[in-house]
């Protein structure tokens, strides 16, 4: 099991950021997988491509909502700080894309 580390590129402290995200991981038991280069791709479509069953977040301020709509549909998230987590959405009734 993997998850998906990301981190709002424009962040003012990547580092701590990057450090929250590796503590959590551990916490957690999730070997972490994170992307060497940016990619043209959203953040959704990257974790659907990487096979990640989670995404975790230094805190849900790194993405937007509809970023977070859109990657809890195909992938849980937890947040470092405030420490919370969020279900993806069930998909019974079909796919929400």
């Amino acid at each position: 099991m993997f998850a998906f580390a990301w981190i709002d590129p424009l962040s003012p402290t990547p580092e701590w950021d990057l450090a929250q995200v590796r503590r959590l991981a551990r916490r957690l038991g999730y070997e972490l997988y994170r992307p060497d280069h940016p990619s043209v791709l959203g953040l959704a479509e990257q974790v659907t491509a990487a096979g990640a069953e989670v995404v975790l977040l230094p805190s849900s301020a790194h993405v937007d909502a509809v970023t977070l709509d859109r990657v809890l549909a195909v992938a849980d998230v937890e947040c470092a700080a405030p420490r919370v987590s969020f279900a993806r959405w069930s998909s019974l009734g079909g796919v929400r894309r």
